[in-house]
Parts: structure tokens; sequence; C-alpha cells
């Protein structure tokens, strides 16, 4: 009988490719990680600066726009929001949009005459203003800016009319009639209304008349509804200071200021007046009786 090897000396059968005796899988450990130090952090700190910094350069262009978006959207916003409360969120929007016209007229005619002036800005119930960064050297060039603004909102006030004329819808009429009254209203020749500003190339003392037709109103106003108009008064307080100025002394530079070439002064004339028969004729046509 053969002796059998021990079992413990039995080896393995042989495999294709089978070199040793069978071994565990050998695993490998990642590293461990190493702790960020100071110098560590603030290099990722950079970093991080760095690649927000690249695409915020990228925004530059458009942030430039931010202020003008907040100064003049802004102050629309809070408008529309304040005339909302009378007539309704959609003549709101209308009405403000036309002050927004009126403004952006006053914008491109003092451009065109080289002054540089700021974004308009919205006070509720009053309307809105730009404020001029460089004084007009002569009444002509204050006329040419003064006017510019009721121009342009007649055009705007009459695109609406024609709106309503194709529609028949009487919130175009209504609002194409306060564009016309406002830009009317405008036209009045006190103070720092347009109207004030226009008539220096004519005649300053026709401030005075102004002035005169104004406080008749208001006479009228309170013996007719018994109040007077808040902002009506207001601008007549406000305009005060330059009708005083045409009884005081005026020096050389003053004298100058309001030497308009006759050819100029029958241009704002024309205009002027007819803007304000056009203003009229306007309302009258687009007043629709409730």
């Amino acid at each position: 009988m053969d002796d059998e090897p021990p079992s413990s000396a039995a080896k393995p059968p042989l495999l294709s490719g089978y070199s040793g005796q069978a071994r565990s899988p050998v695993t490998v450990a990642p590293p461990p990680k190493k702790k960020k130090g100071l110098w560590g952090t603030i290099a990722l700190l950079v970093a991080t600066v760095f690649q927000f910094g690249s695409k915020l350069l990228l925004l530059m262009p458009f942030l430039k726009f931010l202020p003008v978006f907040l100064k003049t959207g802004g102050t629309m916003i809070l408008s529309v929001g304040a005339y909302a409360l009378l007539w309704g969120w959609k003549f709101a929007l209308g009405f403000v949009v036309l002050i927004f016209v009126h403004e952006l007229g006053h914008l491109v005619a003092a451009r065109s005459q080289g002054l540089r002036v700021g974004a308009p800005v919205f006070i509720p119930f009053m309307g809105a203003f730009i404020a001029l960064k460089d004084v007009p050297r002569n009444a002509w060039i204050e006329a040419v800016v003064g006017i510019g603004g009721p121009i342009f909102g007649t055009i705007g006030a009459g695109i609406c009319y024609m709106i309503y004329v194709a529609t028949g819808d009487p919130f175009w009429s209504a609002l194409a009639y306060s564009g016309f009254m406002l830009n009317l209203f405008n036209l009045a020749p006190v103070g720092f209304l347009d109207g004030g500003r226009i008539v220096t190339a004519l005649s300053p003392w026709l401030w005075v008349a102004g002035y005169a037709l104004m406080i008749a109103y208001l006479v009228y106003e309170a013996m007719t509804r018994g109040w007077i108009s808040p902002i009506l008064l207001m601008v007549l307080v406000m305009g005060l200071p330059r009708l005083f100025s045409l009884f005081r002394a005026r020096d050389e530079e003053s004298r100058r200021f309001f030497e308009v070439e006759p050819q100029q002064r029958w241009t704002v004339g024309i205009a002027y007046f007819g803007l304000i028969a056009l203003l009229a004729l306007g309302m009258t046509l687009s007043h629709v009786p409730s």
C-alpha cells in the first residue's frame, strides 16, 4: 500500500497563469489629507477672488448702468405706485411713460447743445426733472433745452390720441388729454417751468405776465372750488427769486446772457406760441365727455 503524503503537504492544482500560492488582494490606502495651513487657505481665497473678479470684469460695461436704473427706474416705479392709488396701475403707467418721454426731450435737446445732463428723476405728483451739469451759456440755449420737453411730450400725447382714433378705446383719449394738459401747463412762463425757460429768449418780462395769469387762476380756483392747488402755489413761490431778478441791476455777463439774434427770437416765438395752440387743440379733440 502506497503511503499518501500528508494533507498539509498537498499542493494546489496547477492552473493556467498560477505562479505560486494564492494571496489576498492588496488594497492601497489613500494618503492622508494634508491639512491646509494658513498660506494654503490664503491661496484658496485668492484663487476664488480672482475667479470671481474675472467674471465681474465681463459685467463691468453693464454695471455702469446700475445707478441710472436705480435713479430713474426706481423713481419711476415709485411714481407709478403713487399714481395708481388714484387712477389705477394701467393709467398710472401710461402717465409716467408720457412724463418720461417729456424728460427725454429735454435730455436730447441739452445734449444737442453740448450740455451734460443727469438721468431723469421722478417725484410723485410733481412730475420729473433732469439736472443740468452745465449751465446754458445764453438764453437761446436755455430756450432750446426748455422747449425740447414739450415737443417730445406733445408727440407722445399725439400718439395716444391716434391710438384712440384707431381703436375707439376711451382709455387712450384720457391719456392723450392728460398728456396735452401736462405739457400745456409746463409752457406757462413762470419760474422754473419750461415756459419760464423758453421765454428768456423772447423777453424775460413775460415772467410778469405769467405770474399775473397764474395768480388770476388761483383766485378763480379759490372762488369756484373753495381751494387752491398746493402744487401751483409752490411753483409760484419757488419762481419768485427769478421774478425779482428782473428788478435788479444787471451786470455785463447777465446782459450778454439775454442777447439773442433776431432769427433765433423769431424761431423761439413761432415754436412756443405754435406749440401752445397745438396743445390746446389736442386737449379739445381728445376731450371725451363722460
